[in-house]
């Protein structure tokens, strides 16, 4: 689907321990990782902190948030830190924006909980102050990348795709939906029907920017094995109160992958067909297992290093 954009490999930060921040940095940037995230939830460190320190330690790698809780800033606020963070890097910062999910993150913060549509009518507002505060130049610390750093909208419903569709230059698919009645943070994976639909939904509603979107991948977890039927047989046991019962359940979803690094590379560029998906991101933990396959995209679909 995706023929405009070259792939994007990113890893998603997650620790509690600051000493450690500056070597995973490296190490990433030494990977060939293309992106480089940190997360904003309580009990981790602040992104921006951690981003502030990755930048000191590396020279190429992008810097993100996947995603800063809209609800936990203002558009003031977060346009100084955009425009820090900017600086800081050398101009490789991109911001990453959602509505918040985790509402005993909002209990422990002492931030009203409110509806879906208050929480992405916030982020609308966030974003066309953001650009407003951003553009003035006499408004600082200003950001190098101009108008402003690209912004990435994480979403899976459809309020908050349609919003990215509009706004945003990054479409984040994270695939998971709340599951009612459970625990909060329970989360169902969407499968690869509904992940389609969503996909054709940001299309109708971006219109002729469609084209100019990329779009970015939560992989959720990331298996190297010679024995892809077993694993994600053993997976699936993991996963039932996802939606996934069976092997073919977790081979066949997009936020999974599972395979030899030649089979998982096969999937990732059948995704880009299938979905337009280019800009690949994983967790720390599956961090290793993505790299293995990351210089066969690149050497297959003819862009990046390794071509």
């Amino acid at each position: 689907m995706d023929t405009t954009h070259d792939f994007r490999f990113g890893v998603n930060l997650t620790t509690t321990d600051p000493t450690a921040v500056q070597e995973n940095a490296r190490s990433v940037e030494a990977a060939g990782f293309d992106l480089l995230h940190a997360t904003d939830h309580l009990g981790l460190h602040d992104p921006v902190a951690v981003l502030s320190a990755a930048a000191t330690a590396t020279a190429q790698v992008r810097l993100g948030t996947l995603v800063l809780n809209n609800e936990f800033w203002n558009p003031a606020l977060l346009a100084r830190a955009v425009g820090s963070l900017d600086q800081i890097s050398g101009g490789r910062f991109e911001l990453g924006l959602g509505c918040g999910y985790m509402k005993s993150e909002f209990d422990s913060a002492g931030i009203a909980w409110r509806t879906h549509a208050d929480r992405v009518a916030a982020l609308e507002t966030t974003v066309v102050e953001l650009d407003r505060i951003v553009a003035d130049d006499s408004r600082k610390p200003t950001p190098l990348q101009r108008p402003r750093p690209p912004l990435l909208i994480g979403a899976h419903g459809k309020a908050t795709l349609e919003l990215a569709a509009r706004h945003a230059d990054i479409v984040g698919f994270s695939g998971l939906t709340q599951i009612p009645g459970a625990a909060p943070g329970t989360f169902r994976i969407a499968d690869s029907a509904e992940t389609s639909e969503r996909v054709e939904f940001v299309h109708q509603r971006a219109g002729p920017r469609a084209m100019e979107l990329e779009f970015n991948v939560l992989i959720q977890r990331v298996e190297i094995t010679d024995d892809a039927e077993r694993t994600a047989a053993g997976l699936a046991d993991g996963y039932q109160r996802a939606g996934l019962t069976s092997a073919r359940d977790v081979l066949d979803n997009p936020f999974l992958l599972v395979g030899t690094a030649e089979e998982i590379a096969t999937e990732i560029l059948a995704a880009r067909r299938r979905y337009g998906f280019t800009n690949i991101v994983t967790h720390w933990s599956y961090r290793d297992a993505l790299a293995e396959a990351m210089p066969l995209v690149r050497r297959w679909a003819g862009d990046g290093p390794g071509t």
